[in-house]
């Protein structure tokens, strides 16, 4: 599961003309899943998403969840999350899920933010070609992965936390004697 989570002041989407998702201060999510998604996953995102302490403070600090300040969400669909560009110029979708897989996850994921959620949960319709309309708040922009084993995302996560580190015992002096590595 993939969630991009945007901070939002308001954001709206629009099908054929129509607004059938409006918010106004909380959290724009674009969620996209795959196979082996499930229960676990769900819950899981639902207890992040709303309890992520990413709305500021009196000071100005990210100290706030959506929960403190009873915000609203809005869920898009989004296989595209899952699109793979490493080779060639055109997107592979294979790891996303197929709808008759994705709908019922979908749909099970907006019923556990209308039960945790502070204020409204509002949704796009899944697999409609849909306008959406966001001011971002900061900007602040999180990707947050959740994968069951075997998915790919729990792989992904630890090839990308490798690279992590590696970058930073490079720019590490005390981990090189003070020499630059290539």
């Amino acid at each position: 599961m993939r969630v991009v989570l945007q901070r939002v002041s308001e954001a709206a989407v629009t099908i054929r003309g129509e607004v059938v998702g409006r918010i106004d201060r909380g959290l724009l999510l674009l969620v996209g899943f795959t196979d082996g998604d499930g229960e676990n996953e769900l819950a899981w995102m639902a207890e992040k998403v709303v309890g992520l302490r990413i709305f500021p403070d009196a000071d100005g600090k990210m100290n706030l969840s959506l929960s403190d300040v009873g915000g609203g969400v809005l869920v898009v669909s989004q296989f595209t999350l899952y699109g793979d560009a490493r080779k060639g110029r055109r997107p592979s979708f294979v790891k996303a899920a197929h709808p008759e897989l994705a709908i019922p996850i979908y749909e099970r994921f907006v019923s556990l933010l209308r039960e945790r959620a502070p204020g409204a949960v509002e949704t796009g319709e899944f697999g409609a070609m849909m306008e959406v309309r966001l001011v971002n708040d900061g900007p602040v922009t999180l990707v947050l992965d959740r994968g069951a084993p075997g998915s790919g995302a729990v792989e992904d996560a630890a090839v990308e936390n490798a690279a992590v580190e590696d970058v930073e015992r490079r720019a590490d002096p005390e981990t090189h004697g003070g020499k630059p590595i290539p």
